[in-house]
C-alpha cells in the first residue's frame, strides 16, 4: 500500500438537539437581536433531532472500523446514550475550536468553516452529516487516494429556488468566489480529465460539455455525501479571503451573504488536488417524504454504502416519517455499538 494511503483519516460529524431548552433559550435571544428577516435561514428542519444518531455510531463501527478519530462537534448537549469514553471518540464544543468573537452561532456555515481549528484533527478527514448513514462497507480509497480526495467535478448552473431563497444566495456566491480564484476555460485546457472523466454519470458528462459554451461558471453540482477534505485547503482558503470568511462566520444564522463549505470541495477540484472518480453512486441522496419506500427498503437491505437522509424544505407527517424511518433503522442496524453505553 502506498505510504500516503497509510495515511489517517478522521470523522468530523456535527449534531444539534433542538429539544434542548437551554439551547433554545440562547438562540431565541440571538434572533430577536439579529431581527427578524427574509435573509436568515432559521427553518425548524435544521434543527429538530430524528433520534437516530446511535445507528450512525452502529454504521460507523461496523463498516468503517479503519477510522482513527471521530469529532464529535456539538454546542454542548450530548446524546444520553452516548459512550463518551469511547478511545476514538473527541467531544468538541463549539467554543473549543470557534473563535469567541463568532459565538453563539447557529449557523452551520460558521462551525464548517472553522473545522481546521478542532485541535488533533487529522490532515485528511471526512466531514458527516447527521443524517448521512454508512449502510454497508466503506474503504479509505472511496475517500482518498494517494493523498488526494476522491471526488467528481461537475457543473451546474444555480437554480432560482423560491421554496428555499437563502441556499440559491449561497450556491451563487460559491460561484463568484471560485471564480474570482479559477478561471473557467483555463481550468478546463489545464485539467481536461477533471471534467470530462468518462467514469462520470452520463448527465454530469454532458452538462460539463454543455458548459463549454459558457466562458464564466454558472455553478457547482453539490455531491451530497460525506466531503473529503484536507485541513491544509481551510488553512490555504483563510489566507485568500479572511475577510469575506471572517464576514460569514459573523452571521449567527445562515445569511444570504454566506458561503459555504462546499466551496473547499471546489478549491481543491479545481485545484487539481483530487482524484476524479464517479462519486455520485456512493451515497443515494433522500429527501424525506410522506412515502419513502426506497429509503426505507435501502435501510432495511442495506442495497448501497451510504444513505443521505434529507430533511425537507417541504411539509411532511413528521412524526410518522420519523417513526417508519427509525424503525427500518433498528432492523437494519439491531446491535449495539462501543459508542452507546450499556
Amino acid at each position: 500500500m502506498n505510504r500516503r494511503e497509510k495515511e489517517p483519516i478522521d470523522f468530523v460529524i456535527t449534531w444539534v438537539d433542538g429539544n434542548d431548552p437551554k439551547w433554545q433559550e440562547e438562540k431565541d435571544k440571538t434572533l430577536i437581536a439579529q431581527g427578524l428577516g427574509v435573509h436568515i435561514d432559521g427553518r425548524k428542519e435544521r434543527y429538530r433531532d430524528w433520534d437516530n444518531l446511535q445507528y450512525w455510531f452502529r454504521g460507523v463501527e461496523k463498516y468503517a472500523p479503519w477510522v482513527r478519530k471521530i469529532h464529535f462537534v456539538t454546542w454542548g448537549h450530548m446524546p444520553e446514550w452516548l459512550n463518551v469514553d469511547h478511545p476514538k471518540l473527541h467531544i468538541v464544543k463549539h467554543e473549543d475550536f470557534i473563535p469567541k468573537e463568532f459565538l453563539p452561532t447557529f449557523n452551520s456555515h460558521t462551525i464548517e468553516w472553522n473545522f481546521h481549528r478542532i485541535e488533533g484533527l487529522s490532515e485528511h478527514f471526512l466531514y458527516f452529516n447527521d443524517d448521512m448513514f454508512l449502510l454497508n462497507k466503506v474503504k479509505p480509497t472511496h475517500f482518498f487516494k494517494h493523498g488526494k480526495p476522491v471526488d467528481m467535478l461537475a457543473l451546474q448552473p444555480v437554480v432560482a429556488n423560491k421554496d428555499n431563497e437563502v441556499m440559491s444566495y449561497i450556491y451563487l456566491n460559491n460561484a463568484i468566489l471560485l471564480a474570482k480564484h479559477f478561471d473557467k476555460y483555463e481550468n478546463m485546457k489545464k485539467q481536461p480529465g477533471a471534467y470530462f472523466h468518462v467514469g462520470y454519470p452520463l448527465k454530469y458528462y454532458c452538462y460539463n460539455v454543455m458548459e463549454m459554451a459558457f466562458p464564466r461558471f454558472t455553478g457547482f453540482y453539490t455531491v451530497h455525501g460525506p466531503s473529503p477534505l484536507k485541513k491544509s485547503t481551510y488553512e490555504m482558503l483563510w489566507q485568500a479571503e479572511p475577510e469575506l470568511l471572517r464576514k460569514v462566520c459573523s452571521h449567527p444564522f445562515r445569511h444570504k451573504e454566506d458561503v459555504s463549505q462546499y466551496v473547499i470541495r471546489e478549491w481543491q477540484k479545481l485545484s487539481g488536488d483530487f482524484v476524479n472518480k464517479n462519486s455520485y453512486w456512493l451515497c443515494k441522496y433522500f429527501d424525506v417524504s410522506d412515502h419513502n419506500e426506497k429509503l426505507l427498503r435501502m435501510i432495511r437491505k442495506h442495497t448501497g454504502k451510504i444513505a443521505c437522509v434529507n430533511d425537507s424544505n417541504h411539509g411532511i407527517d413528521f412524526e410518522k416519517a420519523k417513526a417508519e424511518i427509525n424503525a427500518a433503522f433498528a432492523e437494519g442496524f439491531p446491535e449495539r455499538s462501543a459508542f452507546e453505553c450499556e
